[in-house]
């Protein structure tokens, strides 16, 4: 996932899927996976979010002002693509 000149290292698909099921089973009431890209690391991260307003605070699909990047944003119980 995510491969491409922007983000030179992809994203496995089992990363993924674990980053979904470990959202769900969060006691918190997390709705949103935002995946997230770190310059300086190199190298994906997750965050979990309760509603789809949270999200504004990672700014704009693909817009960085820092050395992490919002890559896209998931659904975690449909799954859908929602950034």
């Amino acid at each position: 996932m995510f491969d491409s000149s922007d983000y030179p290292k992809s994203l496995k698909e089992s990363q993924f899927e674990d980053w979904l099921e470990t959202g769900r089973a969060s006691k918190l009431s997390y709705a949103y996976l935002a995946i997230i890209w770190d310059e300086l690391e190199g190298n994906y991260f997750p965050a979990f979010v309760e509603n789809r307003e949270d999200l504004e605070g990672y700014g704009r699909y693909g817009q960085s002002f820092e050395r992490q990047t919002l890559v896209a944003a998931y659904d975690l119980y449909s799954e859908s693509r929602v950034k």
